[in-house]
């Protein structure tokens, strides 16, 4: 769609990421809102930190978090992720509906835990002491398997709108 048909926002679908501005917001952003189904339906939220590899949405929390409890009982998903913190001059998201996959194998682990310490906002001193306390008994891996995508692109919006205002 051209700016000059743009006559307001009741459309947005426009304003999509590229896949290249996509994948640069799912390598440099470290947080997410992680979004699951309660017993009762209600819809619950929380943020953490994640990685990106594969396709996939990788983050982790121990087996006595209710997120944890719901998700093996019923694996549907969403994240949500923003340019909030990483980009101050315009605002991107991207929101996957998808799945989730638990894993608790030592394969999964070895290769999570250190590249999950090197990319998350760590409150231990070194990558190394974040995978100590990471690496327990009771800590499950997520990993998200996106099935529907939703981007935006508030830069592109930006400047849609000033085009269609000249």
């Amino acid at each position: 769609m051209s700016s000059e048909n743009v006559e307001n926002y009741d459309d947005v679908t426009m304003y999509g990421l590229t896949a290249e501005k996509q994948e640069h917001l799912l390598l440099t952003q470290n947080e997410l809102t992680f979004i699951w189904t309660n017993k009762d339906g209600h819809g619950m939220g929380v943020t953490m930190s994640f990685i990106w590899r594969n396709n996939r949405i990788w983050c982790t929390a121990t087996e006595q978090r209710a997120r944890m409890k719901a998700l093996a009982r019923d694996p549907r998903c969403s994240v949500v992720i923003s340019s909030a913190g990483i980009d101050d001059d315009v605002s991107q998201s991207i929101t996957f509906k998808g799945h989730a996959v638990l894993h608790t194998d030592q394969e999964t682990k070895d290769w999570f835990y250190p590249d999950f310490a090197r990319h998350a906002n760590s409150p231990a001193p070194t990558p190394e002491a974040f995978v100590a306390f990471l690496d327990t008994p009771a800590r499950i891996i997520i990993e998200v398997v996106p099935q529907k995508t939703i981007t935006f692109d508030g830069g592109v919006m930006r400047d849609t709108t000033s085009e269609a205002l000249k």
